[in-house]
């Protein structure tokens, strides 16, 4: 009976210990999270204080995408493409020849007309004078006037040719947007690296890295700005003509290189009657040919096998003459 009792209370005094040290572990915890919230709060008043003080409007603040669920619909929303026709970066170019009565005053007129648009003239040649003169202008006007600019050009006298071609250049600027912001955190990167070099070799090869880099990223920036003025000026190449100017006639091109080229059209063309041919025949050819082919096998294997003949017996014998006694 009395080590049933000290049973009982050993298991009493384990379970009271396990009640107690349960008790200071939350205490723990509680303490160490109000410690935690403690040293947030003045964490952030700072930031808020060094933001303030450099100007950052809490509104910007408010509107950063939030981390999590709420913020990631936002993102996706934001980062997918404008399929828009109005909103992508087209190329336009365009070529026109029109047959006008006096062409230094239709030379004015389009010059004019460039200005009023809102663009200039790229480049201006003229040839002759009189009836038989031909002037040909290079006009860069905005990508929005384009159209209207050609259709003005077309009235000031008899159009002979038009040309427009458009190149969708969108996708190619998007790219060039990811690869320059990649490249601008490569050369920060190695400006930063180069900043704790400590000895001469890891400085000249450093600065020889941040130069390549740098050199890369101004080499897509310029491509950059090549597209964005090819989409925000559009080209319109204008060839004034007068009455008497002769149409120019693409001249023969001639040479080895030419010459090469002709061969291999001529060849590939050859060949190709050459394959229509077969074709058209191989059905023929297989109908025809496997029978015929059997027959002739046939005959052959008859050619080759031997005849019997029946064995041929031996003549008698002739019996020699007696001679006379």
């Amino acid at each position: 009976m009395d080590g049933q009792v000290v049973r009982r209370r050993g298991r009493l005094l384990a379970v009271t210990a396990l009640a107690a040290a349960l008790a200071l572990t939350g205490c723990g915890g509680s303490d160490s999270g109000s410690a935690d919230t403690a040293a947030e709060a003045p964490a952030a008043n700072g930031d808020a204080a060094r933001d303030n003080a450099k100007g950052v409007p809490e509104a910007a603040k408010a509107g950063e995408p939030q981390q999590g669920g709420a913020g990631a619909p936002q993102e996706a929303g934001t980062g997918a493409p404008d399929l828009r026709v109005d909103q992508r970066a087209i190329i336009y170019t365009g070529s026109m020849r029109v047959q006008v009565g006096d062409v230094d005053a239709a030379a004015r007129d389009v010059s004019a007309l460039a200005t009023r648009s809102g663009g200039f003239i790229g480049g201006d040649q003229r040839r002759s004078a009189g009836a038989d003169a031909v002037a040909e202008l290079q006009l860069r006007v905005p990508a929005a006037k384009f159209t209207g600019v050609v259709d003005e050009i077309a009235k000031l006298g008899v159009q002979q040719s038009r040309e427009i071609s458009t190149e969708d250049a969108t996708e190619a600027i998007v790219d060039l947007d990811a690869r320059i912001t990649t490249q601008q955190a490569r050369v920060e990167s190695a400006r930063r690296l180069l900043a704790r070099a400590t000895s001469i070799t890891d400085l000249v090869s450093l600065e020889n890295e941040l130069g390549r880099r740098e050199a890369d990223l101004a080499s897509l920036e310029a491509k950059k700005r090549r597209l964005a003025d090819l989409t925000a000026l559009s080209t319109i190449t204008v060839a004034l003509v007068g009455p008497a100017a002769k149409v120019v006639e693409p001249k023969a091109e001639t040479g080895f290189l030419v010459g090469l080229r002709g061969g291999w059209k001529a060849f590939v063309a050859s060949l190709t009657v050459l394959l229509t041919v077969l074709g058209a025949l191989l059905p023929w050819l297989v109908a025809l040919g496997v029978p015929a082919a059997a027959l002739l096998l046939v005959l052959r294997r008859r050619k080759r096998t031997p005849i019997p003949t029946a064995p041929v017996s031996a003549p008698p014998p002739v019996p020699a003459a007696r001679s006379a006694p």
